[in-house]
């Protein structure tokens, strides 16, 4: 169980984006969230993920700090461009984290032929099927997917879901953050709404 406790988060002092977040995601469990531009989701998404530190709160993995077991928690961004080393080819960009086998690879669609390739030599679409690649290790347990077919075809938006809704009857447990209403209607098992720096629903 991934849990989100009494989360407060500001980036300027009196003026909170979260204010007593709270939430739990079980294994397998595909849990939307939604909210208003700029409200929070995102800093949700990366404090849950480890990449910011809350104010107050916690954040574990069955029990335990998730400081202790990070790996488990991966965050993937709309904006892929920004996850990658530029200077870094493909097959260095996937084999950092660790080394997908050819079922995997073929299933979210990332082939070998651009593997000797710079990020930017390939299209929006294909470098976010390496970024989820890249997030979907053996280690990790839960997924926070932050906006990650915002920017895509409705084909390849398509695709990528299809791979995490198998991954997620798999166990896998996804925090699917979306502006898209009908989008989390499609995939999600339950939704929340962020509202004034608190969750409801």
């Amino acid at each position: 169980m991934l849990e989100a406790r009494d989360l407060h988060f500001s980036f300027v002092r009196g003026r909170a984006l979260l204010d007593g977040a709270s939430f739990c995601l079980a294994p397998g469990e595909v849990l939307g969230l939604s909210g208003a531009s700029g409200g929070g989701k995102s800093t949700l998404g990366r404090v849950v993920a480890g990449y910011l530190a809350a104010d107050r709160g916690m954040v574990t993995v069955d029990g335990a700090e998730m400081s202790r077991n990070r790996v488990a928690v991966q965050y993937v961004h709309q904006s892929s461009i920004f996850a990658v080393n530029p200077r870094w080819r493909i097959g260095r960009v996937l084999e950092e984290a660790w080394v997908p086998d050819e079922a995997m690879r073929e299933a979210v669609g990332v082939s070998r032929r651009w593997y000797d390739r710079y990020p930017h030599e390939i299209s929006g679409g294909e470098l976010q099927r390496v970024a989820l690649l890249r997030a979907l290790g053996p280690q990790t347990r839960y997924l926070v997917a932050d906006e990650i077919t915002a920017m895509l075809d409705p084909i390849t938006q398509a695709d990528l879901w299809s791979v995490l809704r198998d991954r997620a009857h798999a166990g896998l447990g996804i925090l699917a953050i979306s502006h898209d209403a009908a989008l989390l209607e499609r995939v999600s098992s339950r939704r929340v709404e962020l509202v004034d720096g608190r969750l409801s629903g």
